[in-house]
């Protein structure tokens, strides 16, 4: 392996960022959705096939999430689902990060509860 290709593998994401759509997809093939927020947010509204793990409690296991199937996190805006996916990814899921989170979740239309 060549020294670009050494450097692309360091600072690569280790996670995909996906869209609403993406997501959606995903999850109709079997992944899992975990909402990161906390239990105030989670109280505001939420994915209907989510469920809540706060990232505080994701940092200390990984609550039984299944590694068979594919790990979609979401938040607020993203930015917290970013650094879960990252997470579940070192741990070898396969991790994905909803771009936009709940923000992008809502403006896309899809149904809150």
């Amino acid at each position: 392996m060549g020294l670009i290709d050494s450097l692309k593998k360091a600072f690569s994401k280790p996670y995909e960022t996906i869209s609403v759509a993406q997501a959606k997809e995903l999850l109709g093939s079997g992944a899992t959705l975990i909402d990161v927020r906390s239990a105030q947010e989670w109280r505001t509204g939420r994915a209907p096939q989510a469920r809540h793990v706060p990232l505080d409690r994701l940092q200390t296991g990984t609550a039984g999430i299944q590694k068979s199937r594919p790990v979609i996190a979401v938040c607020a805006s993203g930015v917290r689902s970013a650094s879960a996916a990252r997470l579940l990814a070192s741990q070898g899921y396969d991790a994905y990060s909803v771009r936009g989170g709940m923000t992008a979740w809502r403006q896309a239309g899809e149904p809150v509860r």
